[in-house]
C-alpha cells in the first residue's frame, strides 16, 4: 500500500523549548515576513532559468512544481518522500541556490518555532484553495489510489514527469506500475534517477507524447494488459493538452477493463479566461515554457453536475469528486479533483 506521511504539522520541539498553538503561528509569520526579501531573490534568481532551460530542451518545466512542494512537504515532515527530496537536489534546470533562497524562509520559520504552514499539511477541514492545489491533489490522488490498490493490478501513470509512487508501493508488490511521459523528459528522468542513486527498475518506462502519439498501443507494447482493471493516475496534465487530446485519453481509458479508474484533476473553463492578474502571469510563463494552459471543464455550479456531464460520454462514472476553491451558487470553482471508474456510467 502506499505509505503515507503525517498530515498534523507536529514537529519536534525547536530549541530552547516548544512554542505552540497561535504564538507558533504568528513567529513563524514574522519571520517569514523578515526573510521575505531573501526569498523574492531566490525565486527572480530560479525561474528564468527554469524556464529557458524548459524553452531550450523541450523538457517539462511545470512538472517542477510537484516535486518542489513534495520535497517541501518531506524537509517538513508531512509527506515522506526521500526519492522526490534526492532527485530535487541533482535536477539540471534546478538552480540550487536559487530554490534554496525561495524556501529560507518556510525552513527557518519552521525550524524555529515547529510550525508548518497551511499549505504543506494538507488534508484539513474546508476546500482547498487554488494556490495549495499542488498539495492538495497529491493527497486527493493518494487516497484515491489507497482505495482502488486492492482492487488493481496495475498502475498507469499519464505525463508522469517526476512522480515517486513507483517507490511508496509497499504492500501493493502484486501492482506493476507503468509510466507514460514524453521521450525529452522521460530521458532526463531516467539520468536523474541513476544520478539520485535511484533504482530504474521500479516502473516501465513508456516513451510517448499524448498529443501526439498513440500512447495506448506502446503502453500495450511494454506489457501493459488490457484485459486486466488499472488505475490511471493523471495528475497536472490536462489543462496542458487541447480538447482533443483529453477526450482521446478518456476514451482510450474508457476501454480498458472494467473496474479500472482514472484519477484526473483540472482547471475550470471560467479559470482559463480569468483576467486577474495571477491567471495572465500563469497564461505568460506556461506558454513562454511551451506548455501553454489550454483544456479546463465548465465548472458553473454545482461542479461536480458538470464533471458527471463530461464524463458521462466515455461511459466513466465519477465516484469523488473535490473542488479547488470556494464554490457558491453564483461563484465557480476554480478548479476540481475526479476520480472516475470505467463501465459504470448510467
Amino acid at each position: 500500500m502506499v505509505r503515507r506521511g503525517t498530515h498534523d504539522g507536529l514537529q519536534p520541539a525547536p530549541p530552547g523549548g516548544p512554542i505552540q498553538g497561535p504564538a507558533a503561528a504568528a513567529l513563524f509569520r514574522l519571520i517569514q515576513l523578515a526573510l521575505l526579501p531573501v526569498g523574492a531573490a531566490g525565486y527572480l534568481w530560479a525561474l528564468p532559468r527554469l524556464l529557458l532551460y524548459s524553452r531550450r530542451t523541450g523538457v517539462s518545466a511545470t512538472l517542477l512544481a510537484s516535486l518542489y512542494t513534495r520535497f517541501m512537504q518531506h524537509r517538513l515532515g508531512t509527506r515522506a518522500d526521500e526519492p522526490a527530496s534526492r532527485l530535487m537536489m541533482v535536477m539540471p534546470n534546478v538552480s540550487r541556490t536559487g530554490f534554496g533562497l525561495v524556501a529560507c524562509p518556510t525552513i527557518a520559520g519552521h525550524r524555529a518555532t515547529g510550525y508548518v504552514p497551511r499549505v504543506y499539511r494538507y488534508p484539513y477541514e474546508g476546500e482547498a484553495p487554488l494556490s495549495h492545489q499542488d498539495s492538495a491533489r497529491t493527497s486527493f490522488f493518494d487516497a484515491a489510489l489507497r482505495r482502488h490498490l486492492p482492487g488493481v493490478d496495475q498502475l498507469v501513470i499519464l505525463g508522469a514527469g517526476f512522480d515517486t509512487r513507483a517507490f511508496r508501493l509497499a504492500g501493493a508488490e502484486h501492482v506493476r506500475c507503468f509510466e507514460v511521459d514524453k521521450p525529452r523528459t522521460q530521458a532526463l528522468k531516467l539520468g536523474m534517477l541513476n544520478r539520485a542513486g535511484l533504482p530504474t527498475q521500479q516502473a516501465s518506462y513508456v516513451a510517448a507524447d499524448l498529443r501526439a502519439e498513440d500512447w495506448w498501443n506502446k503502453l500495450v507494447a511494454a506489457g501493459f494488459d488490457p484485459d486486466r482493471p488499472a488505475f490511471f493516475l493523471w495528475e497536472a496534465v490536462t489543462m496542458y493538452l487541447d480538447r482533443g487530446s483529453v477526450e482521446s485519453t478518456l476514451g482510450r481509458i474508457a476501454g480498458a477493463a472494467p473496474g479500472s479508474v482514472v484519477s484526473f484533476d483540472y482547471f475550470a473553463a471560467q479559470t482559463l479566461a480569468s483576467r486577474s492578474p495571477y491567471m495572465r502571469y500563469a497564461r505568460a510563463a506556461t506558454a513562454f515554457a511551451g506548455e501553454p494552459l489550454d483544456f479546463g471543464i465548465d465548472n458553473t455550479p454545482p461542479a461536480r453536475d458538470r464533471a458527471v456531464e463530461f464524463l458521462r460520454p466515455f461511459g466513466l462514472a465519477v465516484e469523488e469528486h473535490r473542488n479547488f476553491g470556494k464554490e457558491t451558487r453564483r461563484r465557480c470553482a476554480a478548479a476540481g479533483f475526479v476520480t472516475a471508474v470505467v463501465g459504470q456510467a448510467g
